[in-house]
């Protein structure tokens, strides 16, 4: 399984979850292979050219439905050289803030970017994902000027929100938890439109003035284009199978993941609606690759 993102984000912690469920019910070892870079380009590409006999699959995310809007040219067809398999889980993306930072809400931010243009960084990790997406969109909407910083992955960009590198970032919530409840980060809202039952008094970023605002992400199973129907269908079942699994759904809950498993087709239409989607928003915001 190749993992589109660097050890010790959201993506890898559920690729590992994923993986030893397949491993379990497949009877066949899965090897995670991490190939974080160009946000998410190398990892994909890869994919795309690996031989269609199931034996080679990719975790995905929200990147795969912004890139074609960032980049004139890709090394793939987003579209065209892939075989959806599943989606996999929708995960809540937090804005958090260092808790040097004098502000406690999402207001207080805005107003203290206001206050001092230029001034405050955000850490991003993969281009086009929640952390670089989620940012822009607030800056947009809210009118305000915030400096990205890139970081290679979610783990670094972790490291330089708590040693203050930075002073904000959006990070999915499974490896936001520990340094929220460690007092390492202060969480001010939730990038989704709807609250998390992990977190259920934290408030959305919508509700807290800015309607609308949307930076849910995803994560999914691809496998190359031309992979045997029936491969993609089996393996289909077995992600269900675990997705299902009361136990597997709790846990995934109580760390801000929502499992879900859909059909091959079903996955197929909602990647090209989330590429739809993000297309306007990177339009609307002047988002660059570089």
């Amino acid at each position: 399984m190749i993992v589109i993102s660097a050890p010790g984000g959201s993506t890898d912690i559920l690729s590992r979850g994923v993986g030893k469920a397949l491993t379990d019910s497949l009877g066949q070892t899965v090897v995670l292979d991490n190939k974080p870079g160009g946000g998410g380009i190398i990892a994909t590409e890869t994919l795309a050219k690996a031989p269609p006999d199931g034996y080679t699959i990719l975790m995905s995310n929200t990147s795969h439905s912004v890139l074609p809007s960032l980049h004139s040219k890709l090394p793939y067809d987003p579209v065209k050289d892939f075989a959806p398999v599943s989606l996999v889980a929708l995960t809540h993306s937090l804005l958090l803030v260092n808790p040097s930072l004098p502000v406690k809400n999402v207001k207080e931010l805005i107003a203290v970017a206001k206050a001092q243009p230029g001034k405050l960084n955000y850490a991003s990790g993969t281009t086009g994902a929640s952390a670089h997406f989620g940012a822009e969109l607030l800056k947009m909407m809210a009118g305000v000027n915030i400096v990205q910083v890139p970081y290679k992955g979610t783990a670094a960009q972790l490291t330089a929100l708590i040693a203050n590198e930075v002073q904000m970032s959006f990070v999915t919530m499974p490896s936001a938890l520990p340094h929220i409840a460690a007092g390492r980060l202060r969480v001010l809202a939730i990038g989704s439109p709807q609250r998390s039952k992990a977190l259920p008094d934290v408030p959305t970023v919508a509700e807290s003035g800015l309607p609308g605002f949307d930076v849910g992400a995803w994560n999914g199973i691809l496998a190359p284009a031309h992979t045997p129907p029936a491969i993609v269908t089996r393996l289909n079942k077995e992600i269900a199978k675990m997705v299902n699994d009361p136990v597997i759904k709790e846990h995934a809950a109580s760390q801000g993941a929502e499992l879900v498993a859909d059909t091959p087709a079903e996955f197929a239409a909602y990647i090209k609606a989330q590429m739809a989607r993000f297309a306007q928003v990177v339009k609307a915001t002047g988002m660059r690759a570089d």
